[in-house]
């Protein structure tokens, strides 16, 4: 794996996408596209000299936690970004309640909901 101290995940505006590098070099990307709820992930992909060494959660984690800090919600239409939010349901709530079935996931979380 790439030595985790040189891995930089930025946010490229400009080309929607965030990016991954180490150094100069380019690891991976997320693309997304600006939606009127927030970001909509599209497509996720790590160059294959470094695939199968998490480097796609870190990319993920990253760019999740950035829509977060921006108070974004997040529409994963990318299929990668959607096993993410799957396996890390800390971030099922930046998917908007009413959009999560359209995702595979259930609209209301047993601990929203009052026992009465």
């Amino acid at each position: 794996m790439a030595d985790p101290e040189q891995l930089t995940v930025r946010n490229d505006q400009e080309q929607g996408q965030y990016v991954l590098e180490a150094g100069d070099m380019v690891l991976g990307k997320a693309q997304y596209q600006t939606a009127p709820e927030g970001l909509a992930f599209v497509h996720t992909e790590i160059a294959p000299a470094v695939e199968g060494q998490g480097l796609g959660g870190v990319l993920v984690k990253a760019a999740l936690d950035d829509a977060r800090a921006r108070g974004l919600a997040v529409l994963p239409y990318c299929t990668f970004v959607r096993h993410y939010i799957d396996t890390h349901r800390e971030y099922l709530d930046l998917i908007p309640p009413d959009r999560r079935l359209a995702f595979g996931f259930e609209r209301v979380q047993p601990q929203d909901t009052a026992q009465v």
